[in-house]
């Protein structure tokens, strides 16, 4: 395989604090390589000096492959909110496709046009400012893999990405033959699009082949290791210093030697290898909690001529623990809002027991004054400890942490609080594995009410119980089991549906029918759902000529728009039935 990237003594520090120093490494053609380490140790760092967005401090090395297109996914995107998409996929990407040949530049618009279409983007039409925020971070994902690079590097790919859009991303990924680097907190995707594990750990790194519990394996065998290495130098230690105090005054130059040697001995033996990790043991503690927790009664909610919530009945039980999913923009954090009362319903009624002490994590993050310091933020330094926020960083501004300090500063501010309605609004996002593995714990052992709302499948299948499962239009229905089994359910629903679009063989010989099973179903109901089974393949189907003619290049750009606009409507057709006729085939 050709060799895509060498560096060679690659540093980066901020001000006392040393990320990584003369580091080097090598990454080869078809290499994809998830890079892991814990917050504020120089990941996003690392990146944006190999983009080119930044330099390191020791000079140093940065050489990649002649000729190859490199491709950078920043965490945060940056637009101008009166463009359309398309206005502004074209107005960023210029300077990387200007010097290329007419016929790329059209293949970069057909590309671009099949991506927005991948991840349901709609028109591209619409305008910039007028969209969610997992829309603007697929309109970037749009644009990166339009430009159809031979080297990608990304940061945090799936931040804000709902389901669909992460499967339809590990798919584009895991088939395609570019080499990648990215910084992934997303364990499944992790699993499911890398070969590689790289680790930034005290300032080296660490290549291991293989997925993630191969790496979690082979870091614990570095690490026995090492420290078994460490026990043997301190027996030698013991020994030299012996000798140091048996031969006071001796000075010859084979004893200076040894002495010199003691020295080096006595620093080796020093160095014993410890991972500093967050500690939750006593902290946000649950505050007793009633019988009554939240009751809604007919709830719904209308903004703007669009309903988010209809009718919505549900009474939230003590220690349960709840997963909140669905698509962008279909209305999980204004339904949180209605919980916790930033939001007035407009119909039913949501009644709160008089016990309840929620602590609400919101996907927007931390807020802090201007010059704001960690100490000032949360006034306790045991705890802070407990967080890995040390005496040496206690007077550090929080606005110069990096986005996973601040993600876990802010967790401790709303877990200090010890409430027993606990809401985690994508808690995931910036923060690294170790934290995240800690956090899955701590409220698996939660003594109160639990309310998430994420995409990320593992943390998810390892902490909720049941789901409340958000279909568009203000739908909500009740699945019980994880996320994986969720779309395990929808998953083989579909492919039921496809099957039954192929004609059925014909039997060798005879066969009774089989006894009809009892239906509870009213005669109307039968008939509703014997037209959903006979219309979702016909949906179906015609989705998938559409995307068939739009992936073949043959379609003017006018019917390019109409074929993508049917598409998503489609799509939202396919989804309302779907969740109907799951609803009616478990009476």
């Amino acid at each position: 395989m050709a060799s895509f990237l060498q560096i060679e003594n690659i540093s980066k520090s901020y001000g006392q604090k040393i990320l990584f120093e003369n580091i080097a490494f090598n990454i080869n053609e078809g290499d994809k390589i998830a890079l892991i380490a814990p917050n504020g140790t120089g990941k996003t760092s690392l990146l944006r000096i190999l983009a080119g967005e930044d330099k390191s401090d020791s000079g140093g090395k940065i050489l990649f492959l002649k000729d190859i297109r490199i491709a950078f996914l920043e965490q945060d995107y940056d637009y101008d909110k009166d463009l359309t998409i398309e206005q502004q996929i074209a107005a960023h990407s210029h300077a990387q496709t200007e010097h290329m040949s007419p016929e790329y530049r059209e293949e970069f618009q057909q590309r671009m046009r099949e991506l927005a279409t991948g991840f349901r983007l709609g028109s591209t039409d619409r305008l910039m400012g007028e969209l969610s925020g997992g829309e603007v971070k697929r309109v970037a994902l749009t644009e990166l893999l339009a430009l159809d690079a031979e080297f990608l590097i990304m940061d945090e790919p799936t931040n804000h990405l709902d389901i669909e859009a992460i499967e339809f991303l590990e798919g584009f990924l895991g088939r395609s033959r570019c080499t990648l680097l990215m910084v992934t907190h997303d364990r499944y995707f992790l699993d499911r699009v890398c070969n590689t594990v790289m680790e930034l750990d005290h300032g080296a790194v660490y290549t291991y082949r293989g997925n993630y519990q191969n790496y979690l394996e082979k870091r614990g065998e570095r690490i026995a290791n090492y420290n078994a290495e460490t026990d043997k130098v301190r027996n030698l230690l013991r020994r030299e210093l012996e000798w140091i105090h048996a031969t006071p005054c001796a000075r010859s130059g084979k004893a200076k030697y040894r002495i010199n040697a003691f020295h080096e001995l006595a620093d080796r033996a020093s160095q014993v290898y410890t991972t500093r990790q967050i500690s939750l043991e006593g902290v946000g503690v649950a505050s007793r909690l009633g019988s009554k927790i939240i009751d809604c009664n007919k709830v719904s909610f209308e903004r703007d001529g669009k309903v988010l919530l209809r009718d919505f009945d549900y009474k939230f039980q003590r220690y349960e623990k709840v997963g909140i999913v669905g698509r962008n923009g279909v209305g999980k954090s204004t339904f949180i809002e209605l919980l916790t009362g930033g939001l007035e319903p407009t119909g039913g009624i949501i009644e709160r027991g008089d016990s309840l002490k929620i602590g609400y994590y919101r996907q927007s993050g931390i807020s802090f004054t201007k010059d704001e310091t960690v100490l000032q933020t949360v006034n306790d330094t045991r705890l802070l400890g407990r967080f890995l926020f040390p005496h040496d960083m206690l007077n550090t501004r929080v606005s110069k942490l990096s986005g996973g300090e601040r993600r876990r500063l802010y967790l401790l501010t709303i877990l200090m609080q010890e409430p027993n309605l606990l809401i985690l609004d994508e808690p995931t996002n910036d923060l690294d594995i170790v934290t995240l593995n800690i956090l899955e714990e701590y409220l698996l052992e939660f003594k109160g009410t639990l309310l998430i709302v994420s995409h990320d499948r593992h943390f998810m299948d390892r902490v909720v119980d049941h789901l409340l499962v958000f279909c568009g239009e203000g739908k909500v229905k009740d699945f019980i089991g994880n996320f994986s089994e969720y779309r395990s359910y929808i998953k083989d629903y579909e492919a039921e549906q496809k099957a039954a679009q192929k004609p059925a063989p014909k039997p060798s010989s005879p066969k009774p029918a089989p006894a009809p099973k009892p239906r509870k179903l009213s005669f109307k109901e039968q008939r509703e759902l014997d037209a959903l089974e006979a219309e979702l393949p016909r949906l179906e189907q015609e989705k998938a000529e559409l995307e068939q003619k739009m992936s073949s290049g043959g379609l003017a750009y006018s019917e390019l728009q109409k074929a993508s606009e049917r598409i998503q409507e489609l799509m939202s057709l396919i989804d309302e039935k779907e969740m109907r006729w799951l609803e009616l085939s478990s009476i």
